[in-house]
């Protein structure tokens, strides 16, 4: 009906498809130069600034990784990445993204590279009581990696390549010792099983219950990485819309730890 509202997800694709529609009438050969591309931009109506920016992150999208097979598939990666390119000068939006992870993440400054700057968790009262209120559904999941890593690369004149990797190893070991512990444990009770000729002829019923929740122990991993995949992708998308700015980074504006827990204590009550 002429009246109902299009989600998202159905509008992209039908715009996606509109464009595709309006292209194919071009004939593009084999392919086209950059010129041609941004003068087909403009015949099917889309602005040249968008153009160059999602020609570029084509350029600068990174090689799809290999799967690495079983043990892969149970313990996960141990990093896990998102990059973008954002309109803006480098210098500005490095100092926008750095004080955004130490006021909105709950991260600090660990290592300045010449490169790339690196962040870990927060550590002490006030900030576990900041994660723990979580206001407005706030998962702070930043803060459950080890380590993030941000990398701020100049492109063309106006446009630089943002890229956030979290380093989500120490997830990986405690699902490990979690999943070892439990392994030990069913071989523990096999072993005696069949020393003392119990359970006969089953001794290794304990080892074969306990592998499958050894097994879902190290697969819950999906979750985990799939929240922090979630938070590196929303600092992205800030970045891209304009809501993280390089003013957040000005000194003037840092707001002490109470004032922060109190807004949050006010936030949770006011959802509530």
């Amino acid at each position: 009906m002429a009246g109902d509202l299009i989600r998202r997800e159905a509008l992209e694709r039908i715009i996606q498809r509109a464009a595709e529609l309006q292209a194919g009438e071009q004939d593009i050969g084999e392919g086209l130069t950059e010129p041609e591309l941004l003068a087909l931009g403009q015949d099917v109506g889309i602005p040249s600034r968008y153009l160059r920016q999602a020609l570029l992150e084509e350029r600068t999208r990174p090689p799809v990784e290999a799967r690495g097979g079983l043990l892969a598939w149970l313990v996960g990666p141990g990093r896990l990445s998102a990059q973008r390119v954002v309109a803006g000068e480098p210098a500005a939006v490095d100092r926008a993204l750095g004080a955004w992870m130490q006021q909105e993440e709950l991260l600090q400054v660990k290592r300045h590279y010449p490169d790339r700057t690196t962040w870990e968790p927060k550590v002490g009262a006030f900030a576990s009581i900041q994660r723990a209120l979580g206001a407005g559904g706030r998962r702070f999941a930043l803060a459950r990696a080890a380590e993030v890593a941000g990398q701020v690369t100049p492109l063309e004149s106006g446009f630089c390549h943002v890229q956030l990797v979290a380093d989500v190893r120490n997830g990986r070991r405690q699902r490990l010792g979690g999943a070892g512990t439990l392994l030990g444990l069913g071989t523990a009770a096999t072993g005696a099983l069949w020393a003392m000729g119990l359970l006969a002829p089953f001794p290794f019923l304990p080892l074969l219950i306990l592998s499958p929740a050894a097994a879902a122990i190290l697969r819950s991993h999906r979750l985990q990485h799939e929240h922090v995949q979630i938070g590196l992708e929303q600092v992205l998308d800030r970045l891209e819309r304009g809501e993280i700015k390089a003013e957040h980074a000005l000194p003037g504006q840092k707001m002490s730890p109470f004032v922060r827990i109190a807004d949050e204590i006010r936030k949770t009550f006011e959802i509530n």
